[in-house]
Formats: C-alpha cells, sequence, structure tokens
C-alpha cells in the first residue's frame, strides 16, 4: 500500500499533463490504438477462419476407416471380421457401420441408370442431408446426391426402384467437401448382394478415440508381417490444421506489431516534445527537491498512461469488430469471448502499453538528468 500511495502523485501530475495537452494526447494515444487493432483484429481474424474449419473437419476426425489390407485373401470384410471389429470397439462411445456397394440398377418412373449404391445403417453419421432429413435408424428409405436425382428427375418423397425393390427418397445428400464420403445412391439394408462389405466406418465422439480405436483395430486384425486389414483414420488433420494457422496467425501478427512499433516512435516523439517544453518546470521540480527517481516515474507514467488509455479503447473496438465477424461467418458473436479469440486481445494490449511504456524511457532519463540549472536557465 505504502509503495502505491508512493505513485499516486506522479499518476495524478502525469495525468495533468496529459490533459494539459489533449489533442496531441488524443493522437499519440489514436497511434496505440490502431496498433491494437491490427494485432488484435488480425489474431481475432484468424481465430475465425481456424474455427470454421476445424468446426467443418470435426466430422472427420472422429472417423476411422477399415478396408480390406494387401495381404487378405478376399477384396470385401467378412461377416466374422465385422463381428471382431465391434468387439474391439466393445463399450466405447463409437457407432460400427458397416458398408456394401455395388453398382446397380436404379430407376424411377421416369429414369432408368446405373448407379453405385452403398447400403448402410446409420447414413446420418457419414452424410449430410441438403434437402429433407436422414433417418436414424434408417430402415426404409433411399437417399440420393444431387447429380442422381437430377438424372432420375427425382425429388423427395418420390420412389425410385434400387434392383429389385421400392424405395422413397428421403432426402437429398450433399457432397459435404474434401475427404466425406460420397455415393450417389444410400439405401436401407437389405439391398445389395450379399457377398461381403466393402469397408466398415469407426465413428467415435472424438479424434483421439477413433485413433486409439484404429491402432486397437489394426493390431487385433493383422498378424506381424501380413496386412490383413487397412485401417485409416484422419484424427491428425486437426492438429495439422492448428498448426498451419498458428503459423498464419504468426505472420498476422508481425505485420500488426509494425503498426504498433510506428505508434510507439510516435510517442517517442510525443514525449521528447513535452519534456523539452516542460524543462523549466521539470528543473524547478529538480530545484525545490524533486528527486531524479521521481521525474523519472512521472515521465514514465504519461508514456504508460497513453499505452493503457490507447490500448483499453482498442481492446474494446477489437472485441467489437471480432463480435461482429463472428456474428456474420457463425450468427454467434459470443464466440469472441472464447479464449483463442481473446488472447490476441490480451496480447494487443500488452503489446501497445509495452511499447508505450519503453517508447517514454528515453524521454524519461533525459528529463529525470538534466541539471536544475540548466533546465531553468533554457
Amino acid at each position: 500500500m505504502s509503495r502505491l500511495r508512493g505513485w499516486l502523485p506522479s499518476v495524478l501530475m502525469a495525468w495533468r499533463n496529459l490533459w494539459r495537452n489533449r489533442l496531441r494526447t488524443i493522437l499519440a494515444a489514436l497511434g496505440i490504438v490502431i496498433g491494437v487493432i491490427a494485432i488484435a483484429g488480425l489474431g481475432i481474424t484468424g481465430s475465425a477462419l481456424r474455427y470454421g474449419t476445424t468446426q467443418q473437419f470435426n466430422d472427420l476426425t472422429n472417423q476411422a476407416t477399415v478396408q480390406t489390407g494387401e495381404d487378405a485373401e478376399r477384396r470385401h470384410l467378412t461377416e466374422s471380421q465385422v463381428l471382431t471389429i465391434r468387439e474391439v470397439v466393445g463399450d466405447a462411445n463409437a457407432t460400427v457401420i458397416p458398408i456394401k456397394s455395388q453398382r446397380v440398377r436404379v430407376a424411377s418412373y421416369r429414369q432408368e441408370i446405373s448407379a453405385s449404391v452403398e447400403e448402410v445403417t446409420h447414413p446420418r453419421a457419414l452424410y449430410t442431408a441438403q434437402r429433407g432429413e436422414i433417418p436414424e435408424p434408417f430402415f426404409d428409405g433411399v437417399l440420393l446426391d444431387n447429380e442422381t436425382a437430377d438424372r432420375l428427375n427425382a425429388t423427395i418423397g418420390d420412389r425410385v426402384i434400387v434392383g429389385d425393390d421400392s424405395y422413397e427418397v428421403r432426402a437429398i445428400i450433399g457432397e459435404g467437401g474434401i475427404g466425406y464420403r460420397r455415393a450417389e445412391v444410400v439405401v436401407s439394408p437389405p439391398a445389395v448382394a450379399d457377398r461381403g462389405y466393402q469397408a466398415v466406418s469407426i465413428v467415435a465422439e472424438d479424434g483421439d478415440m477413433a485413433q486409439d480405436l484404429a491402432n486397437a483395430t489394426r493390431d487385433r486384425m493383422n498378424a506381424p508381417d501380413e496386412e490383413l486389414v487397412r485401417v485409416d483414420t484422419r484424427a491428425g488433420l486437426n492438429n495439422r490444421v492448428g498448426d498451419f494457422f498458428s503459423t498464419v496467425n504468426l505472420i498476422l501478427l508481425g505485420i500488426g506489431s509494425i503498426s504498433l512499433l510506428v505508434a510507439g516512435v510516435s510517442i517517442l516523439n510525443v514525449m521528447l516534445m513535452s519534456t523539452i517544453e516542460r524543462r523549466s518546470e521539470i528543473g524547478v521540480l529538480r530545484a525545490v527537491g524533486v528527486r531524479r527517481t521521481e521525474v523519472l516515474r512521472m515521465i514514465l507514467t504519461e508514456a504508460t498512461l497513453l499505452g493503457v488509455l490507447g490500448g483499453a479503447v482498442g481492446a474494446l473496438l477489437s472485441l467489437g469488430i471480432g463480435a461482429l465477424l463472428y456474428d456474420r461467418l457463425y450468427e454467434d458473436p459470443t464466440l469472441v469471448l472464447r479464449w483463442a479469440a481473446m488472447r490476441y486481445v490480451i496480447v494487443g494490449f500488452a503489446f501497445g502499453a509495452g511499447a508505450s511504456l519503453l517508447s517514454g524511457i528515453y524521454p524519461a532519463w533525459k528529463a529525470a538528468n538534466e541539471r536544475p540549472v540548466e533546465a531553468i536557465r533554457s
């Protein structure tokens, strides 16, 4: 408390000096405001892009796909292999989805085509509905991709014939983007000839669990020198995306910090001008007994106040800009309060206050070490 009381006169005097030259103070603080917005704004923008990308890839990273390996005798997984995969998954919070695939004739009452058909029990975990709703569980119905629906001239509610059976179109599925599973026609079982499974998808609650189950399946079903099944997972995709955006953010922060360096030089100039203009005043203070450390403290406090005020205004404006950005991209402005975005606001504020403090060191040292007599004569 005694130390704080010792700083209080310096703070009050520094505030008085800043207030005496309001226009110059505002212009100097404006440089810090722009610098903080540059750093925090660019960081928040990178964070928002990273958030959207990782959200898009979340449905991929929690999946592992099991297919026949190079040393397998058959080209399809057998029923016993599917049972083994189910045993490996056990009580884990994951869904095992066997997939059969075959090219068959698909017909509406207007058109008949040959299409690749997948038989799936839980399609909602693998495909995205563009129109309509994917039933869960999938006991009866068919899903068409956009192109196949156009070729068949069919829409939701129509009936199409897959093989020998008729099904109602329940949804039109989208392409889903890079890495997502694609199918022309998805049909509920039984529809495809019983000749084994093309693949088995394991959909876990997160990427770490998917990777663990993939490793366990590989260890359980493969011999040391034989690859009977191949297990693919994209669990590391989010990490690679995160590393990429971290690099991008560092570059953006480097660009943004240039504006703060310019602001720091501006504050250095302002503080030098201020100390030169108050040279006689500082000389009088020194002559009546004010110590060098107190003069040093007063000038540094002025520079720090400039940085804190400019940094606070810049941080608030950055939060507002970030909220608008998240609202526009994801319709949720509160996402800007996540640590991934907030840390750039804190970094911008700290950088602004620190740059301002450093800019005040030389003017403060110069003012504190000038001889009182020479300062009064000036």
